[in-house]
């Protein structure tokens, strides 16, 4: 009897664990399944980033996910187009999942390598689609969900759209393609949203050039209905409807940033960001001293790197603009701000990092050379 109970009981335990490691398994790859949905209805493939809860933030198995099945609808005759949306009623995509990447990071881990070299991978996908891809960036669009939308063909922004870049607060750089659209932008417009952060909502997302197209929320399903249902469209099929629905949305409002545009425009034009900071003081504005607050407070190293991108990115197209920005994420990953300004902005959020070199002065250009070189074996190929 003792000798049963002795040869049965860690048969019943080992069964137990393999139950558990099958339930695990099973719950790992529904959720896998579900973070993304990827289907068909009528002419358009449809992507549903579906994590809500975290505001849709992409990871690295949803891109896994999303980028095979983009190719495939691109070669399908079946598929006209390809519609991108987030789940939920707050966010398109608040951006990439930096706490997984910042703790990979930590260790050596394959992962900070790997997000971006895959974000970058589709984000370069998403700009070159062969059919019209069309972005309805309803709620929240920062960082890696600008990455999913400014690239394709066409961006419809409604009243619940906030979008911005604010990669230089948390000791990173305006990535996914940052250094191609952000320099194309009107003026010096770009630049400041880049050094600053700044966020923009609505109407004035397209009327900042983000949006190709403004349609008010409750108008989204309607759109969608009407554009799955057409016929083989082409681009311009796509571009009559999205007009026809922007233009029922029409409205007088005034950029929000009108009346700075032309003080932004002269401020910013620059040689360097030590300039910028200098023309802002020499300025004296309330504008301009705010302003002044906000980059004292953004990583010197970010802001210094951000700059260079810009303008290097305003020559180049978007593929090489991507491998560019791979060389500074990576240089970001060796270095120190990126992780303090994530523990500072998202884990302790105490607001206060802790910059080192903690002066654009102490930023020495051997170092910012050093984030652009190619990196060798390991470089982005597109």
């Amino acid at each position: 009897m003792s000798l049963w109970v002795f040869t049965a009981q860690p048969r019943v335990r080992a069964l137990s664990r393999l139950q558990i490691v099958q339930k695990h398994l099973m719950s790992t790859n529904a959720n896998l399944e579900k973070e993304v949905h990827l289907v068909k209805s009528g002419c358009a493939g449809i992507i549903i980033l579906n994590r809500p809860k975290t505001l849709n933030s992409l990871n690295l198995s949803m891109i896994r996910q999303i980028y095979p099945k983009l190719k495939e609808w691109e070669q399908d005759n079946e598929t006209s187009l390809v519609l991108i949306k987030g789940a939920g009623e707050k966010a398109f995509c608040a951006g990439g999942d930096i706490r997984a990447v910042t703790e990979a990071g930590k260790v050596g881990d394959r992962l900070a390598e790997d997000f971006f070299r895959e974000e970058y991978i589709l984000n370069n996908a998403i700009g070159n689609c062969r059919i019209p891809y069309v972005a309805l960036i309803d709620g929240i669009t920062m960082g890696g969900g600008v990455g999913l939308s400014v690239h394709g063909h066409f961006r419809v922004a409604t009243e619940k759209t906030l979008f911005a870049m604010p990669e230089t607060g948390i000791g990173l750089f305006p990535d996914v393609g940052g250094g191609f659209f952000l320099p194309r932008l009107k003026g010096k417009l770009g630049l400041y949203l880049a050094l600053t952060g700044f966020r923009i909502k609505g109407r004035d997302v397209h009327q900042a050039g983000i949006a190709t197209h403004f349609v008010t929320s409750e108008k989204i399903p309607d759109l969608e209905r009407d554009l799955v249902s057409l016929k083989s469209p082409s681009k311009e099929d796509v571009a009559e409807l999205l007009n026809s629905y922007h233009f029922k949305c029409k409205s007088d409002d005034k950029f929000v940033l009108a009346e700075h545009m032309d003080k932004i425009n002269r401020l910013f034009k620059t040689n360097s960001v030590e300039e910028i900071l200098q023309n802002l003081k020499q300025d004296a504005s309330p504008f301009a001293l705010q302003l002044l607050e906000t980059l004292k407070k953004m990583s010197p190293t970010s802001m210094k790197i951000t700059f260079q991108q810009l303008e290097e990115g305003a020559t180049k197209n978007l593929s090489e603009v991507l491998v560019m920005e791979y060389r500074l994420s990576q240089a970001c990953m060796r270095g120190h701000d990126f992780y303090e300004g994530v523990r500072a902005v998202l884990v302790d959020k105490d607001q206060s990092p802790k910059w080192k070199p903690a002066t654009l002065e102490e930023v020495t250009e051997e170092y910012l050379t050093s984030c652009f070189k190619p990196l060798g074996n390991k470089e982005l190929k597109l």
